[in-house]
């Protein structure tokens, strides 16, 4: 099969170096400087379980646009785009793209099919979920730092990719709710901001009881919200979503002994959003805090804390790299205006 990562950062870099690595035809379109060294020095892909591969830059194809990348009607197209790109892929992809390609949204947030469905209508828009984090190691190397399977929309289209899939080593399920399972991604992505301000890795500050409450409260406002919606969150992770701020808010003695598969992760690994902040990108903070927001206004409440994380994030984000936020747990709490006993 023709795969074509339109977004070729952590994420997309990985799932199409697995894919090339299983024998596929990958094409990575992304901006000069990341596809430029990849022309150069291939694609390393490893990950927290032991795998260990390379591939030439001669077996991948390299296109700074979708319109250079010519899919063809085998294509699959995996948009990997952060979710404030997604409508201009969109149009992108309706400009370049064969109508019925299947277009699979490998994204944060929960509006991103939505967003391509009414920019690029004749083409075929997938939910999916990616559960793991990928980091950057230098400007050829990606590497997973945590676990977990893709999950991707059922229809026709994935179920002919989906084999593929598996067989180059990305585990990916098949889901015919994926509104709940994306819910379920975002209730863990509301960990990002939280990360992004701590300037820790993602294992050193999850062991920090005080960042875990900030975490906890953000996710029980959201279960209220999703509740007054009637959405019920999928289990995306190893504890079912309305348990998780109980077992986010136990001391640390307890936490860490039951929170183990969550703690397992590369030690440097940070989320994404840290690395805008650093980088002086734009962050996804509206397409996770944001989208608790929304829902909440569109059902006549409100999400106060999310809300004040969604401005919080906005004070650092200034368009210029930055030497690290810090905020600590305690004074994060404050800035919340939340009190805990």
């Amino acid at each position: 099969m023709n795969f074509i990562v339109l977004g070729a950062g952590a994420i997309g870099c990985y799932v199409g170096g697995r894919l090339a690595l299983g024998g596929q035809n990958v094409t990575l379109v992304g901006r000069p400087r990341v596809i430029d060294a990849l022309a150069v020095r291939g694609l390393t892909v490893t990950d927290l379980d032991g795998f260990n591969g390379h591939v030439a830059a001669t077996a991948l194809r390299f296109a700074p646009s979708l319109r250079e990348a010519a899919p063809d009607g085998d294509a699959v197209i995996l948009l990997c785009v952060k979710g404030g790109a997604t409508e201009a892929a969109a149009r992108e992809i309706t400009q370049a793209g064969r109508p019925g390609t299947a277009v699979v949204s490998l994204q944060n947030g929960v509006d991103n099919v939505a967003r391509i469905q009414a920019n690029a209508p004749q083409m075929q828009a997938l939910a999916g979920m990616v559960p793991y984090n990928v980091v950057m190691r230098g400007d050829h190397h990606v590497h997973r730092a945590s676990t977990g399977s893709l999950q991707v929309q059922s229809n026709p289209a994935s179920k002919l990719f989906a084999p593929v899939f598996n067989a180059a080593g990305l585990p990916t399920d098949l889901s015919a709710d994926m509104r709940s399972v994306q819910w379920g991604k975002l209730l863990l992505n509301l960990n990002n901001p939280v990360n992004a301000l701590s300037d820790l890795p993602l294992q050193a500050q999850l062991q920090d009881r005080n960042y875990r409450r900030v975490l906890a409260d953000l996710q029980s406002e959201a279960l209220g919200v999703l509740a007054r919606a009637g959405v019920i969150p999928a289990k995306v992770a190893a504890v079912a979503p309305r348990v998780l701020p109980h077992l986010l808010r136990l001391p640390n003695w307890l936490f860490t002994r039951l929170a183990a598969r969550m703690l397992r992760m590369d030690a440097q690994a940070r989320s994404s959003m840290w690395d805008d902040l650093q980088q002086g990108r734009t962050t996804e903070i509206d397409d996770l805090c944001g989208a608790v927001v929304r829902l909440a206004q569109t059902h006549g409440g409100s999400a106060p804390l999310n809300q004040r994380m969604c401005e919080l994030v906005a004070q650092n984000t200034t368009g210029q790299p930055k030497t690290g936020q810090g905020m600590s747990g305690l004074q994060m709490q404050q800035a919340l205006s939340v009190n805990w006993p």
